[in-house]
């Protein structure tokens, strides 16, 4: 099986943290001009799309971030675009997530002009994280598209700093959508994507840049690569995958809002090894939503909102695609009985 690596780079060099398999949530926002979710028209014309034009559509709107030292090679580098005119930047939260308090934050803009960062809020569950550039106001912001919309075969462009070469791009289509992914080395740092899967070339150094359609909106925020096994951090072969925007836009918001964001949870434990027959729960918490609903140690969940399910961590992310205090039915096979199960997502932050 593949393995796959964070697409972050480091001073002097690049380095990936092998990962797994796993996926994540799709829900639109609609916010005003500036904020997350806003419906400026796409700056490039259908007439007109060519990477030529996306190229110089949002090459203005992407940056390069440095986090952490670099005199001693060991600060983390990284891509990002401009969300908004108040110098509101996204990226990724691994790409800042090892700069300690104090630690120096810096954005590069295409014109190689230096800012320094602040993290305003990071969820590592869905691995996004928002800076607040205020020297940044007066870049451009990238327009927002829909990953919703995207088709397999269609050509997107990626834009990023691989290698820590600032204002790279490169293109290739969309091979595959919805495909779980799972990023993070250890419990406390897993990230759940269901994730837009394309063969634009994509490096360590292009975490957090944005995977845009051939009208110049992003549709994703690049973030993780495929590598042959055991080959840990080689670059690119082709299979990268980027968190698809409507995510994006949602977490983004709760940041920006709350300065953290929430992700729904049932309170059951289930198995996420490998399977096909479904989600088996391992085991239910006293007082959780899972136990208010019924559900019980042995049940087997192969649907989340008629959704199939093959597995656990197909089960983590058909879930993570809704939101804390709604209400979805699971179907659930019991002692060769399918049965309906309805629960209220509780939230954690995260």
């Amino acid at each position: 099986m593949a393995a796959l690596a964070l697409v972050l780079g480091v001073a002097g060099g690049y380095v990936g943290a092998t990962l797994q398999d796993e996926s994540s949530p799709v829900v639109t926002t609609s916010g005003r001009t500036g904020d997350v979710g806003n419906s400026e028209p796409a700056p490039v014309d259908a007439a007109e799309a060519s990477v030529v034009s996306v190229a110089d559509a949002l090459l203005p709107s992407t940056v390069q971030i440095i986090a952490g030292s670099q005199s001693d090679g060991s600060g983390a580098t990284g891509s990002g675009f401009v969300l908004n005119d108040r110098g509101q930047i996204i990226t990724n939260n691994h790409v800042v997530a090892g700069v300690s308090d104090g630690g120096r934050i810096s954005v590069i803009d295409h014109k190689g002009n230096e800012h320094d960062a602040v993290v305003l809020g990071t969820s590592p569950v869905y691995d996004i994280a928002v800076l607040s550039v205020p020297s940044a106001k007066d870049l451009a912001p990238a327009a927002l598209g829909s990953a919703d919309a995207l088709k397999v075969g269609e050509p997107v462009v990626a834009i990023g700093s691989p290698l820590g070469l600032s204002s790279t791009v490169t293109s290739g289509i969309v091979s595959a959508l919805q495909r779980p992914v799972t990023t993070g080395d250890t419990s406390d740092d897993l990230s759940y994507i269901n994730a837009i899967q394309t063969d634009a070339a994509i490096n360590p150094g292009n975490s957090g840049g944005p995977l845009t359609n051939m009208l110049g909106q992003v549709v994703g925020v690049n973030t993780a690569i495929a590598t042959a096994g055991g080959m840990g951090d080689s670059g690119n072969i082709g299979v990268g995958f980027a968190i698809p925007v409507e995510q994006v836009k949602v977490t983004a918001q709760q940041i920006i809002d709350n300065g953290e964001a929430r992700y729904p949870v049932i309170g059951a434990q289930v198995d996420t090894r490998p399977a096909t027959e479904g989600a088996r729960v391992q085991s239910v918490n006293n007082g959780s939503p899972a136990a208010d609903a019924g559900l019980q140690a042995g049940d087997v969940v192969v649907e989340v909102a008629g959704q199939r399910v093959t597995d656990g961590i197909a089960l983590i992310v058909a879930i993570r695609t809704h939101q804390p205090g709604e209400t979805i039915r699971l179907t659930v096979e019991r002692e060769g009985q399918t049965e309906k199960v309805d629960v209220t997502l509780d939230g954690q932050v995260g």
